[in-house]
């Protein structure tokens, strides 16, 4: 994190950890970072987050500097990336954070030699977008963007009616770590849908989901819930043992070995970027080779 700032007229007498919190938007507990840990200078100088300060002076801030660019992996998109922050199309069948068994081979470990933070995160087989922030002050900020987060999945079945919204409340499956439920004292959790194909020989759907909340297997869970579970779905699908449907096991048998992971892509994400302005920022990856191979195979 670095800053470098001339004083505007508003901000004329205020003291430093004023601006700090009014401009930056900067906790009580990043101000303290800040001053315990960074560096902070008015004119050059070392100075007190209590200084005041005069229209034009120079304000200069660091800490926890991680505004190096990121290393580039061939099977790994960066879609974007300035100092702050980049935006990334994940491959399936890659975990996010460092794990055991994946202390080598994750996102981020690929990605950087130092700590990142991943404002949002994908399930292993999961592909698609997300954005990682490249120090605590961006992932603070970020986290407190309200980003639109949109995927594609195919599902077996055909949605009646082709778009609406799925609003039901999920839960952990007790005695489950992984497994959830959608059961009236769950927590609140609403998907909308958008059928874009029925392919009616395969009767497999493409659908397109938007968030409104951000649950663990949100969209897994309510597909599963409302009878149309996702291709290659291992915890929710026909073939799963946990939630098995006997009536597409013949369907599952083809399609599940097919794409051979979850089908489910985040294709899209649009936010206002604090750190240029509030400007509408919108990107967007294409379905990965595995989706439309399926999608070539049932059309």
């Amino acid at each position: 994190m670095k800053f470098e700032y001339f004083v505007e007229n508003e901000y004329n007498g205020c003291e430093i950890q004023q601006i700090m919190r009014r401009k930056f938007k900067m906790s009580s507990t990043w101000i303290k970072r800040v001053k315990l840990y960074g560096i902070v200078e008015l004119n050059g100088i070392h100075a007190r987050v209590m200084d005041r300060v005069s229209e034009g002076d120079r304000l200069y801030f660091e800490y926890e500097d991680n505004s190096s660019n990121l290393k580039h992996n061939e099977n790994i998109g960066i879609v974007f990336e300035n100092e702050w922050y980049a935006v990334i199309n994940k491959p399936a069948d890659m975990v996010t954070h460092p794990s055991h068994g994946h202390l080598e081979d994750s996102l981020l470990t690929n990605l950087s030699d130092t700590k990142l933070h991943p404002v949002m995160r994908l399930d292993r087989e999961t592909s698609g977008l997300l954005i990682v922030a490249k120090d605590g002050y961006a992932h603070n900020m970020l986290a407190n963007t309200d980003i639109q987060k949109s995927y594609k999945a195919l599902c077996y079945g055909k949605f009646e009616p082709l778009e609406g919204t799925m609003s039901f409340p999920i839960a952990r499956r007790p005695n489950s770590v992984m497994i959830r439920d959608c059961v009236p004292e769950g927590k609140p959790s609403v998907t909308h849908y958008k059928t874009i194909t029925y392919y009616e020989k395969a009767d497999i759907s493409l659908v397109e989901f938007e968030l409104e909340t951000g649950r663990c297997h949100q969209i897994r869970t309510h597909c599963c819930h409302v009878g149309h579970p996702l291709l290659g779905d291992g915890l929710y699908g026909p073939l799963s043992d946990d939630n098995p449907r006997d009536e597409l096991k013949e369907q599952a048998a083809v399609f599940d070995e097919k794409i051979g992971r979850v089908a489910l892509h985040a294709f899209r994400l649009e936010y206002n970027d604090p750190f240029d302005e509030g400007r509408i920022k919108i990107f967007e990856a294409d379905l990965p080779s595995d989706m439309q191979a399926v999608i070539e195979d049932v059309k």
